[in-house]
Formats: C-alpha cells, structure tokens, sequence
C-alpha cells in the first residue's frame, strides 16, 4: 500500500513537470524557425543533425517553404534546477490545413501565438486563436521576427493587446532568426501554461490526433494521455472500432521514436500494435486498455468538413486497387482528405475525393506521386450542391454527372462562406471589385489600425476554390489575409456545363457554374483545349453546352497530306478522284477515330483566369 501511494506522488510529481502547447500563427509567421530555435535551446536536436525547418521532414514542405503537417515533438528542459518535459506541437498556417491546427490543439493546454511583427495581425492569426480560446488554452504572445529593419513593434504590440486583451508588457519579443527572446519564451511557457491534468490511477483514456503507415510495422498512432497509465505490452481497444491490440511498444516522439516502459496521464506519444488495416485507427478515436475501460471517448472533437471535390482516377485501369491503398495510407497522416469510389465514361474507375481547398488538392497530388509512385488524372473541382426536386427531396450533389434531369429540378442551393480579409487599406478598392465580381456581399469593414482595415464578405464557395487566393495576393501585392467559413446553402441559379469532343461529352471537363459565368468560362475552356489537343488525321469539333444548347465551338483543323503531289499531268478528274478518296477517309476516320485528352488539358482549365 504505501508502495503505491509513493508510486502516485511519483505520477503527480511528474504530471506537475509536464508542459503540452503548439505554435499557432498566420502562414508564413515564422513558426518553424521559431521552433528550430526552441529545439536548440533545450538541446534536443544535435548540431550535426540540425537543418532549417528540421521538424518539416517532407521533402515538399522544405520546397515550398510551407508546414502541411503538424509534428510533434518532446524537449527536455532544466530550471532552477527542475527537469521539466516540454511536448511541443508545430502546426501548419495556410487555411487549406486548419483541421491539422485544430487536432493539434486539442492535444494541448497552451499555445504561443506568433505575430509577424513586419506584417501585423493577419485573418489566420485571428481564425487560430479562436481555435485556441474556444478550447481553453493558455495563450502566450509573441512579436516575432524583430530583427527585420520593417518591424513595427510599437504598432502590432497594440494591435495583439486589442485582439487578446492582454497587458502590453506580456507580449513577447522574439526573432526566430536569431534566437532573440527564445530563454523568455521557455520560462513563460513554464510560469504561464498549466500543468496537464489527469488521474493516473483512473481507467487509461488516450485521445488519438495523428497516425502514419509503416511498411515493416505497420499503423503508427500519436496519441495524449487524459487519464490514467499505459504500460508496455498492456492489452488496449479503440472505442469506436471496438478492436483489440497488445500495446507491442510504447515511447515519446523525439527526433526519433523514443522507447519507454510506461506512459502517464499528461504524456505525448506513439503505440505501436500490428495494425495492419488503416480503418482500424481513426483520429480523434479514444485508446483504453480492455480489463478496465474508460466510461466514454473523449469528445469535443471536430469532424472534417470538405470544402471541394474532386475525381481522382489512375492513368493506367489496372492501377485502381493500387491507388486504393495509397489513398488509405495517405489518409492515416492527412485525416481530412476524404474519398468514395466512382467510375465515369471516359476515365473509367477512380475516386470522388474531399478536400480542403485547391492547395490541399494539390499537395495530396503531389504526395500521391511522390510517396506511392501513382500517376492520376484529377477531375474539374466542384463544391457540394443541394438540389430541391419538385418532390421536395433533397438530393446532395457533389459531381456534374450527379445532377437530376432539369424537368425535376425546383432550385438549387450553393454554399456560401463567410470571408474575412485584413490587408493595408491601400488595396480596399481593388479587393472590392474583386469579391463584387465574384458574386460577394459586402457585410462589414472595419478599420483595426490607421491603415489597415477588415472587410467582412458573403462569397459563393464555388467562386473562390479556383483563383481566389492567387488573384487576392496579387492585387494586395502579398499583404491580404484571408480567412472562411461556411456559413450555409443559398439558392442559386447554376446550369451544368458539358464539354463535348466531336459530340461526346468528357464528363471529367464537366461543370456547375452560374449562369453569368457559363458562357465565357465555356469559351475559354474550348480555346484552351483547341491549343492543348494534338492535331489528328481529321477535324475536332470542341464544344460548350448547356443541355442541348451548344454556347461556344472552336475546331482543331485535320492534318492534311498532299495526296495530289504524284499527280504532274493528264486531266483534272484525276485530282478530284484522289482528294474524293482522302476526303471518304477522313470522314470514316471521324467516325471511329478516338480524341485523346492529355493531362495538361485538365490541369490547364484549373488555372483558367
């Protein structure tokens, strides 16, 4: 007895050493500079080991510039002579990769809330920190980038005390370049942000919020510990799969999975158990041990919301299971990526996928090739439609082909995001008649400095999944921020939009759009694929229409061989035969002749201005 009365003063002890937070801030903020920082200071990462952005272990994060994961990581670190463990999680910034923000702070009790202080605060640092305060974290301030000779500490100082609330005197002054600031930043991460609590004698109740495929050992989960103590070799279920697992090994995330033989309520780690089916591990699924299960799952855990959707298909027919399995593996480490089978008349078998927005499609492309080998084709992007039949039946439409016919059809209602942009407010005109043209609806502008102003806007999602972003960086020359949300279905009057190729519809060109924009987007498509479709042996009839309504054409003229060259003399009639001959040719050439469509037509009407 009194064994384990040390044994739980031992527990309480440690739990009361534990810090769990993440970094939050607007892309480009200098989070995983600042977390490189963080990792030399507590010497966690040796120095022959270290490189910049050393936790973006994604080849295509360093390219880019970008963290599209969040990574977790254990520091250990000494005050006044008191080992402290410090679980730090790095989380991504653009908008496409929110739902990686919101799984990383629900692991946590604190969050270091970073501001550019050359750019102030931006609409994602707004969009995070409600994340942060809705679920009750410590939130600690921070300036960063004060070495730039741009900086304005005076001016975004104030403005953080007016978003959080805070005293002056508690933001931070930090530069992840040079290391300023970083021992300030550990000690207040220590005096400020709770310890975690947690019984670790109650029945083990672990919150899962990542998981990654091994090939030699199978499924990975990252995982915190609420409740309770997990024990090498402990036999433990997943609450919503009701399946069960020895707990093979156990350990802390460092540089390298760390082995241990027993985690406690309030730790950060990883369980490896054979797992082989990636079904079997979903995020935000609770772990608790089989003899002594919990009550209940941890709650208060977001649910995925796709925002667009798209086909995937393999390149090759025979790659479909193939592209199955990559797709469930890819999965395990992107929780919002979504996907249902579908096969469609001119790409055959594939994948309707959800996505967070056109640079998460684009990254999970990217990564499909990269990590897998998969070569896909990716359809036009549409959001989801609600479609109101003269029955009054709701039918959810997420793809053209999907459309009901036009006679049962009473309305139809397109969702609507509620979007915040924050930018100098040089640039209020422009960014009006670009939110204006694309269907906006000015709600609210306020100006939250001198010079820089928040416009608040009603936009359909359709209109923005395209160009938005790139077009609104451009006008602003970078300084727009942009945030959204759903904010619900409105009607609309859409039409579907087909592209036909000699008469036959590529439903994988298919689109819904609005009517004010069918036509010229239908002109545009046929003018680029005319540029972008080989030339064949006869005529290509490219078309835009709306049901039978044809709205645009252009023709890719034949290639033509001279077969009157041989003929040097003699009568006409002879010309006339031959050219009678090619043309009969053409014409049954026409008939049975397939267009091939190459990739770089479907990429090119992504990018359509």
């Amino acid at each position: 007895m009194v064994q384990i009365y040390i044994l739980f003063l031992y527990f309480c002890k440690l739990m009361k050493n534990i810090r769990n937070f993440c970094i939050i801030a607007h892309i480009d903020h200098g989070k995983s500079t600042l977390a490189d920082r963080l990792l030399q200071a507590t010497h966690t990462v040796d120095a022959r080991d270290f490189q910049d952005q050393v936790l973006d272990d994604m080849d295509l994060e360093r390219e880019r510039g970008i963290t599209i994961k969040s990574h977790a990581i254990q520091m250990d670190y000494v005050e006044n002579g008191v080992e402290y463990i410090l679980n730090l999680i790095d989380t991504p910034g653009h908008v496409d990769f929110s739902y990686e923000v919101s799984r990383s702070i629900a692991a946590c009790e604190g969050a270091l809330l970073l501001v550019d202080a050359t750019q102030g605060v931006q609409a994602q640092t707004i969009s995070n920190l409600y994340l942060a305060i809705e679920n009750n974290l410590e939130i600690i301030p921070i300036m960063n980038k004060m070495d730039m000779p741009a900086a304005m500490p005076d001016e975004v100082r104030d403005q953080i005390v007016d978003l959080i609330g805070c005293d002056a005197s508690n933001v931070i002054e930090a530069s992840g370049k040079t290391g300023q600031g970083v021992e300030e930043i550990l000690a207040a991460i220590i005096t400020r942000i709770p310890p975690p609590k947690g019984d670790p004698d109650a029945p083990l109740q672990a919150l899962v919020f990542d998981s990654i495929f091994n090939s030699y050992r199978g499924i990975i989960a990252y995982f915190r510990i609420l409740n309770g103590t997990l024990h090498s070799g402990d036999l433990v279920k997943f609450l919503s799969t009701d399946k069960e697992y020895n707990a093979d090994e156990i350990g802390v995330l460092k540089m390298k999975q760390d082995p241990k033989k027993v985690l406690l309520a309030g730790d950060v780690g990883y369980i490896i158990s054979g797992i082989k089916t990636s079904k079997e591990v979903r995020v935000g699924d609770t772990i608790t041990h089989v003899e002594n299960p919990c009550d209940q799952s941890v709650g208060g855990f977001q649910e995925v919301k796709p925002m667009l959707f798209a086909g995937l298909y393999p390149v090759e027919a025979d790659d479909y299971e193939e592209l199955r399995s990559s797709l469930e593996k890819l999965q395990l480490n992107d929780a919002s990526l979504t996907f249902v089978p579908e096969s469609s008349a001119a790409l055959g078998f594939g994948f309707r996928c959800g996505f967070l927005g056109l640079l998460h499609m684009e990254i999970v492309q990217e990564r499909l090739d990269r990590e897998f080998n998969m070569d896909v084709i990716a359809t036009v992007p549409n959001v989801s439609y609600n479609v109101i039949t003269t029955k009054k039946e709701l039918i959810e439409v997420h793809n053209p082909s999907g459309m009901p016919s036009p006679n049962v059809i009473d309305h139809v209602e397109e969702p609507f995001i509620f979007a915040q942009i924050i930018s100098k407010a040089d640039y209020i005109g422009p960014i009006m008649k670009l939110c204006l043209d694309k269907r906006g609806i000015l709600k609210n502008q306020v100006y939250i400095a001198a010079n820089r102003i928040e416009l608040s806007f009603d936009l359909p999602l359709g209109e923005i999944v395209f160009d938005f972003y790139d077009k609104l960086k451009s006008i602003s020359k970078g300084y727009a921020s942009f945030d959204y949300h759903i904010s619900g279905y409105k009607p609309a009057h859409l039409v579907k939009l087909d592209i036909l190729l000699n008469g036959d519809s590529v439903d994988a060109l298919s689109s819904l759009t609005h009517i004010d924009n069918a036509y010229p987007f239908g002109r545009k498509i046929c003018e680029k694929l005319r540029e972008l479709i080989p030339r064949q042996q006869f005529d290509i009839a490219i078309q835009a229409a709306i049901g039978s309504k044809i709205i645009a054409r252009e023709t890719i003229k034949a290639l033509r061989k001279d077969v009157t060259a041989k003929c040097y003399g003699g009568d006409i009639t002879r010309k006339r035969k031959l050219l009678e001959k090619q043309k009969q040719g053409k014409k049954k050439m026409r008939q049975i002749g397939n267009v091939e469509v190459p990739q770089s037509a479907f990429l090119a009407v992504l990018k359509l201005d």
